[in-house]
């Protein structure tokens, strides 16, 4: 058996976890508002037409933040489509997707769940086939006083007060030559920076986000992310960032690794942040916003078959065990970096590459599901500096431990998040706290197993879950436990 051992010390602090990290996604697309949270057809409607069961299981992951409508989907929308009486909304082919889209949810369809459901609402704006005017009616809509233009068609619509939205994306993904309007940073930068001022007349107090480079492997990367920020003028409170990962190579072991490289992307966005800012002599931080994040590989082209549906079945991920590593990975490392990543949202939270799968009045919880929820309930605290002393092993993404690690303090308790990336031995860990002692395990959760390729189904539901853990050693030294092979532990401590 392969020891590590895990370094704390309580003043060894990196920044409050901002629970806007724990976000979710909802988008136009697919089955993931049509028969995901929405359909007024099944047995487990309530009386909007919202579907129970999925609240239900949604609540168990305690998302804080959800973005909406888009993604895609958000470059060929007009928010006007989706307000007002429902027989009265346009039925569209969006382009994005090549879809039916029947507005039948929009703007207070949406925020009515979102206050239902205890998320922040993060709404993007068109600034693909959109304009800056549009975007700021948006704004005075969701936000303005009765005797305001839109905030009286709010008021009209049955919803007199305000809402409140605070976070706003400017725009998705722009420097994608499949999004429409796609155009060059500075291009983007002017429309964004124009949309910002004009959202900003209708709610002075709204965050705004600029769209960064969709993905690490675009030529744009990097540069555009620079451009962006530099031509913006302190308009963008937040710059974004997205990634999907994916087992090319069907080596496991080295897909565990790939939080190698989110660890990387961070850095390098977070970087060139505050190189704009010491050149720009700015008194403003632009923060993260890591507001596309999952794994997403196995069928990533939409089934055309399927596009004629409504709703289509597009883009429906089967999970995995290792699947649920990675997730694990994700998250370990917007909390390693809590002093630049302040808004993360998985992407998405039903039935497109998703936690949550329906069929008919049916409901399967998949395997990435599970390390989320163990994070759920861990999650407030300050990050603290982790240092692993153990083995590593070679991959594609550079030298990396075989234990995977982040930790938070949160008074008297220490929550510990540990990722065994090892296929076949335990690791016995060591979590040694410098300044504190260790007294008891409050509780803690493991998910894990022997096959990587593990994956639920709706014939056998619970082949991947989270299990308690009990098999923990307190001694002066710290605490001590075996983490199964191929398995993520989460566990709370308690201090002296």
């Amino acid at each position: 058996m392969r020891s590590s051992t895990v370094h704390l010390h309580t003043k060894f602090a990196i920044a409050p976890v901002d629970p806007r990290i724990f976000g979710g996604f909802l988008e136009h697309m697919g089955r993931a508002v049509y028969e995901g949270v929405y359909d007024p057809r099944s047995v487990h409607a309530d009386a909007e037409g919202f579907r129970v069961d999925v609240l239900d299981a949604l609540r168990r992951l305690r998302f804080t933040l959800m973005r909406y409508p888009g993604g895609n989907f958000v470059s060929g929308y007009h928010w006007e489509d989706g307000i007002g009486p429902r027989d009265r909304r346009p039925l569209r082919v969006e382009k994005a997707w090549d879809s039916r889209e029947p507005n039948h949810i929009g703007t207070d369809e949406f925020l009515s769940l979102c206050r239902q459901m205890a998320w922040q609402p993060m709404l993007s704006v068109n600034l693909g086939s959109g304009s800056a005017e549009e975007a700021r009616n948006w704004v005075e809509y969701c936000n303005g006083a009765i005797g305001t233009t839109y905030g009286g068609r709010r008021a009209a619509n049955g919803h007199p007060e305000p809402y409140g939205v605070k976070l706003w994306c400017l725009g998705n993904e722009m420097d994608g030559p499949w999004q429409i309007g796609h155009c060059s940073a500075e291009e983007y930068a002017t429309r964004a920076r124009e949309a910002a001022r004009a959202m900003r007349t209708a709610d002075p107090a709204i965050e705004t986000i600029a769209c960064g480079s969709s993905a690490t492997n675009m030529p744009t990367f990097a540069d555009w992310d620079h451009r962006v920020i530099e031509h913006l003028d302190d308009q963008a409170d937040y710059i974004s960032l997205h990634r999907y990962v994916g087992n090319y190579s069907g080596d496991t072991r080295d897909y565990l690794a790939i939080s190698n490289s989110v660890d990387r992307q961070i850095e390098d966005i977070a970087a060139i942040a505050r190189a704009v800012q010491a050149k720009r002599k700015s008194d403003k931080r632009i923060y993260l916003s890591f507001d596309e994040w999952n794994v997403w590989y196995k069928t990533m082209s939409p089934d055309n078959s399927a596009q004629g549906e409504f709703p289509a079945h597009l883009i429906e991920e089967v999970y995995n065990l290792e699947d649920a590593l990675v997730v694990a990975g994700f998250l370990n490392s917007f909390v390693r970096h809590a002093d630049c990543v302040k808004i993360a949202n998985l992407a998405q939270i039903v039935n497109v590459i998703a936690p949550l799968i329906t069929r008919g009045d049916d409901l399967l919880i998949q395997s990435i599901f599970y390390p989320i929820e163990m994070f759920a309930t861990r999650r407030s605290g300050v990050a603290l500096r982790v240092v692993v002393d153990g083995p590593t092993y070679a991959s594609n993404w550079g030298e990396t431990t075989e234990v995977d690690c982040s930790a938070i303090h949160d008074g008297g308790r220490l929550h510990v998040f540990v990722t065994n990336r090892h296929p076949d031995e335990p690791a016995a860990v060591q979590v040694a706290v410098a300044d504190r002692r260790i007294i008891r395990l409050v509780d803690a959760e493991v998910v894990g197993g022997t096959n990587p390729k593990a994956a639920n189904s709706f014939e056998h539901p619970n082949v991947v879950r989270s299990e308690p853990f009990a098999h923990a050693r307190i001694d002066a030294s710290g605490a001590h436990v075996i983490i199964p092979p191929l398995s993520f532990m989460a566990a709370t401590f308690a201090l002296d």
